[in-house]
């Protein structure tokens, strides 16, 4: 999925190259990217409840926001004018929890977080990609030891789809477990990596929802 997946967890995800997560935007306290409370009714993929997101790091993340005169800067600015709800620094927030559900979920399998933050095309994907995982009898473990960089790299509006690339820097421990019990890729080492996320919404519509549209290594 990203350059802090395995090599043989990379080739699975190919054919989720191109992701589609459904991801709340800013509105008041919430950041944007949380489940509604258990027993309460939702439309569609569903916020994350707070009590499901991974502790946060033992490292604070730094937030990097483009000064407003450099074109990320100035798309920035118009994305707030064609939504007044929207802050980037509450943004970046709502990014880093995504990040760590997103890499999790799909390390353990958690097929119903996947389902709840993917749209159906990219949760065929990402279960193609866990089922060829358990058919080999592979484990994957994953641990984010802290993010220690979240910056909005690019931004831009065309008409009304905006779109925000995040530049995350984060410690990781990676291992993928064969069969037989062997470590068949990763190691206990820990690991620095940097990834792009790119997320995108369409500003016209009434559904505040971003959308992770892609990722790749920076």
């Amino acid at each position: 999925m990203s350059s802090g997946l395995p090599i043989d967890l990379i080739l699975f995800a190919m054919v989720a190259a191109f992701l589609v997560l459904r991801l709340r935007s800013v509105l008041g306290r919430r950041t944007g990217f949380e489940r509604p409370p258990q027993g309460e009714a939702a439309a569609g993929p569903g916020p994350v409840p707070r009590e499901a997101a991974p502790p946060p790091p033992a490292v604070a993340a730094g937030r990097g926001i483009p000064d407003p005169r450099s074109p990320a800067g100035q798309a920035l600015a118009r994305i707030r004018m064609a939504d007044a709800s929207f802050d980037a620094g509450r943004f970046l927030g709502g990014a880093e929890g995504a990040f760590r559900m997103i890499v999790q979920a799909f390390a353990s399998g958690d097929r119903n977080t996947l389902r709840d933050l993917l749209a159906p095309e990219a949760f065929a994907g990402f279960d193609q990609a866990i089922a060829a995982r358990e058919a080999a009898g592979a484990t994957q473990r994953t641990e984010i030891r802290a993010i220690h960089d979240m910056g909005i790299e690019e931004a831009d509006l065309r008409g009304t789809i905006a779109d925000i690339t995040v530049r995350i820097v984060s410690d990781q421990v990676n291992v993928t477990t064969a069969a037989d019990g062997s470590i068949s890729a990763g190691a206990e080492a820990v690991t620095e990596i940097t990834d792009l996320w790119t997320f995108q919404r369409d500003l016209a519509v009434s559904d505040p929802t971003w959308k992770l549209v892609g990722t790749r290594p920076a």
